[in-house]
């Protein structure tokens, strides 16, 4: 005999479904629900009200409709599983769940994976997860006959409607001005936000497979002068790090003690990315797509910024240190790390940006004597992902102190957060340097360096953390990124006048739009993808004539 406390109807079983994913996984949600309400005292406790109690008969209609006697502990099950897991983003690090997150999570490696997960992230998914889990298989949906089944439903789901439709008629006034100014909000709901941004994800951005190669630059050719050495060009794509946390630009912390001494490094101080991750900005920059027209898609099939350079004349290579270049490098030469450099900067499956360096010294050290190819290296860096930040640094270059040594960085003292998150610029800086010292030591070549991150990260302001909040409302944090160029004096021989004009323009606003246009330039490459509106190079072309 299976006792009556263990026994709901099936109307009673979803209802309590309902009141779970709609009352216990969004304070987040609710609190800034509370925030942005123009009501006060207890006309805004009861707007809270209100606002919870439609989220509870918006999910009783749903999942009254789909939870049947045989589905309903399954879709049950299922939603708390999801609502759980995204709700400890919303609630614990102010991650607004979108398509873009979604994108982010499919294209993440182990390494990434681990790095998210803490004691705290252990006891959330315990309390809101497997305990509400372990409940719903517990407990038994009591047997009734059909009919009264099917009215419960239906009243169920018309005092729902009802419910519903009466609180948002009732201060549609407030909630119309809220989400039309904040679209975003509804990323903070969960389960809804995984769901439908899932769907949205497979819909818009998810990679269309067996999808034909389209050719991109098939025009492109290498201006060849006589008597020159050829050229070679390391370009840097970095890893979260954030303008504002440059001391180039001006913060107060020197995180540049290297980099501010180097003679003739250009920095850009206003820079933005393309987007807030990975995923979107890294194939974006090298697709030739400025960011307002990017199309996901198209950037997945179609050659862009170094399938160009290789057909011109260039030795393309990337060399890895993150978890892949997100398609950009799928036709050119994937540098193998030897395995003695990994094993002296590499351990649990990641590996300091100092294996970058070794990598471009190993690379360099095996080009033939005799050969005049001219050469363009990517450096992809693991710089300065969070969250754990700590990991990407060493006792070396972490000067500041008390440090946030976890990956739970929500729960450290905000200048310890800081701090840590700083020395991984000091890091960077360091790593930087390197790169530019080894291509000063380089007389083979008119070397250059271009560097610029991803985008960047936010690391607790206005209550948000890591990165991939939607372009629409991302904070500078996140889109505000460092750039920097240097040449050397080869370089400078040949194009001082382009040299002169790039620095010139170093605190014009600028994006990774122009990466595409003025790296083709730099190299010599002539092709009609090449748009002088936003070619920086085109700039100094008009000022010589």
């Amino acid at each position: 005999m299976i006792s009556r406390s263990r026994q709901f109807s099936l109307v009673c079983f979803n209802l309590i479904i309902a009141t779970w994913l709609g009352v216990c996984l969004n304070f987040s949600f609710f609190y800034q629900i509370q925030k942005l309400t123009s009501y006060h005292g207890i006309k805004a406790n009861l707007f809270l009200i209100s606002t919870v109690l439609v989220l509870v008969a918006m999910y009783n209609v749903v999942i009254q409709i789909l939870g049947w006697k045989w589905t309903a502990k399954v879709i049950g099950i299922i939603l708390v599983l999801i609502g759980g897991f995204s709700s400890y983003f919303v609630n614990s690090l102010g991650v607004v769940i979108s398509p873009d997150q979604i994108q982010n999570m499919m294209q993440t490696d182990e390494a990434e994976v681990s790095d998210l997960i803490s004691l705290k992230f252990f006891f959330w998914i315990l309390g809101f997860v497997i305990l509400p889990i372990a409940f719903l298989l517990w407990v038994k949906i009591k047997p009734e006959p059909i009919s009264r089944m099917l009215l419960n439903k239906v009243v169920s789901i018309v005092l729902s409607v009802i419910i519903l439709g009466g609180l948002l008629f009732v201060y549609y006034g407030n909630y119309a001005p809220i989400f039309r100014e904040n679209r975003t909000l509804k990323g903070m709901i969960s389960p809804l936000n995984s769901t439908s941004s899932l769907m949205s994800y497979y819909r818009k951005k998810a990679p269309k497979e067996d999808l034909p190669l389209v050719t991109y630059g098939q025009d492109a050719t290498l201006r060849k002068i006589p008597n020159q050495l050829p050229k070679l060009m390391v370009l840097v794509v970095g890893e979260t790090a954030r303008a504002e946390s440059f001391s180039l630009n001006g913060y107060a912390k020197n995180t540049n003690p290297l980099l501010a001494k180097q003679e003739g490094l250009i920095n850009f101080t206003q820079a933005s990315s393309c987007g807030t991750s990975t995923a979107v900005s890294v194939p974006c920059m090298f697709s030739g797509m400025q960011r307002k027209d990017y199309d996901e898609n198209l950037a997945h099939h179609r050659e862009g910024l170094l399938d160009i350079a290789k057909r011109a004349g260039y030795k393309v290579t990337w060399i890895d240190n993150n978890s892949g270049c997100k398609g950009a490098c799928n036709r050119i030469e994937l540098y193998k790390m030897p395995e003695s450099i990994k094993q002296k900067w590499c351990s649990d499956g990641e590996c300091l940006d100092a294996v970058l360096v070794d990598g471009l010294k190993d690379y360099l050290g095996k080009i033939p004597e005799n050969d005049q190819t001219p050469r363009l290296i990517v450096l992809h860096q693991v710089g300065s992902h969070g969250p754990a930040y700590y990991k990407r640094t060493t006792a070396e270059f972490s000067p500041f102190k008390p440090t946030c040594d976890t990956n739970a960085i929500q729960d450290c003292a905000g200048n310890a957060l800081i701090n840590s998150y700083d020395n991984s610029i000091v890091y960077t800086d360091h790593n930087l340097n390197q790169v530019i010292e080894i291509l000063k030591a380089n007389k083979k070549y008119q070397t250059g360096f271009w560097y610029l991150s991803d985008h960047g990260e936010s690391t607790g302001e206005k209550g948000m953390y890591l990165h991939g909040a939607p372009y629409a409302i991302a904070p500078s944090q996140q889109t505000h990124i460092p750039m920097l160029m240097w040449f050397s004096p080869a370089w400078k021989k040949v194009a001082s006048e382009q040299v002169n004009c790039l620095a010139s323009q170093s605190k014009n606003e600028v994006s990774q739009d122009n990466l595409f246009p003025s790296l083709l330039s730099m190299l010599d490459i002539k092709t009609k993808t090449i748009d002088p509106k936003i070619d920086l190079l085109e700039k100094c072309k008009a000022q010589q004539k």
